[in-house]
């Protein structure tokens, strides 16, 4: 039998939790499931799966045995992948457009992954933050948070998103006391942010179990977009509170590694910027361009399960829409 696709079958049960959800995201037959799980459990010796009218429940040692299982395919691929790119011979240079915050955060730490699988493609990086005509000239591919308002006549996909953590230094929190509720932060030192567009976002929105609430916050630090990082070292040091990319609790990251500490986590942020990929019609044909979207989209596909808020991209707020100078004028 083939094992590589029986566990294939396996894992897609298992994630999905029943047979006829497998065969949905594999686009075959439930019974074409079925029968390659049974065939699989009679060749291994042991159960993989208990079947009810529920579902399917992964049995303990069928956990023990898919997690093992998932590494084996996923190295598998990537060799398939590495094999097949070698002898496609895909090459020349990607132009990409990119925020500072998206390379910085997530975008530079994958890049290894990207030249081991293209090795004859180069990156050439150029960093924009409300790109002008002239910076679009050559780019092939953009990639920026927020809300899209309109990038020449670009193909626009939404391939992510970026709920904001609002977190401080421990020694902050100890200092000043944490905020049991979101009006609480009129009272703290908030560093702000001034967005690509050029207003103050200095309205931190919140919503749960129905109920909205809007904080205009101030503090004794602004920073430009393109300077995020200094606001980002500034709460390090325990100079106030910051609203962070929930990125920052992947493994390693600020709020995972405990220097910063998360607050009002029960509370659900209103204003969630997508992670948007821009690129011109005609050079998603063009094979070492459409690598790198495909890259580039299945990395932020990866990153969405890893979130710490799983919250879809939100519509543009009012104050964006309006252009004020700062956003608490829009409230």
């Amino acid at each position: 039998m083939d094992k590589l696709r029986a566990l294939e079958y396996c894992l897609a049960a298992a994630d999905t939790g029943s047979l006829s959800a497998a065969a949905r995201k594999l686009d075959v037959s439930v019974a074409a499931v079925s029968k390659q799980i049974s065939a699989f459990e009679q060749e291994l010796g042991f159960r993989l799966f208990e079947r009810s009218a529920g579902g399917l429940i992964v049995t303990g040692v069928g956990a023990t045995f898919l997690e093992s299982g998932r590494d084996t395919l996923a190295r598998f691929v990537e060799a398939q992948d590495l094999a097949r790119t070698a002898a496609s011979g895909v090459s020349g240079t990607v132009v990409v457009g990119v925020q500072p915050a998206v390379a910085q955060e997530v975008l530079c730490d994958a890049l290894p992954q990207f030249h081991a699988k293209y090795p004859d493609i180069q990156i050439d990086l150029r960093y924009f933050l409300q790109p002008t005509e002239s910076q679009l000239a050559g780019v092939d591919v953009l990639l920026a948070i927020g809300w899209p308002q309109g990038v020449g006549d670009l193909v626009t996909k939404v391939i992510g998103a970026t709920a904001f953590v609002i977190c401080a230094a421990p020694a902050y929190w100890e200092r000043r006391g944490i905020p049991s509720h979101p009006s609480d932060l009129a009272d703290h030192d908030c560093l702000c942010i001034r967005a690509r567009s050029g207003t103050v976002m200095d309205l931190w929105r919140f919503e749960r179990d129905g109920e909205q609430v809007a904080v205009p916050v101030s503090g004794w630090l602004l920073s430009d977009n393109s300077h995020r990082d200094t606001v980002l070292r500034t709460a390090l040091a325990g100079g106030g509170v910051m609203r962070l990319i929930d990125w920052n609790a992947l493994p390693g990251k600020e709020l995972d590694s405990g220097k910063l500490v998360p607050v009002l986590t029960d509370w659900r942020p209103l204003d969630v910027p997508g992670v948007n990929l821009h690129y011109p019609p005609s050079v998603r044909r063009i094979p070492r361009v459409r690598a790198f979207i495909d890259f580039a989209s299945a990395l932020f596909e990866h990153i969405e399960h890893l979130r710490m808020n799983q919250l879809p991209a939100t519509a543009s707020p009012d104050w964006l829409l309006a252009r004020r100078s700062r956003a608490s004028r829009s409230a």
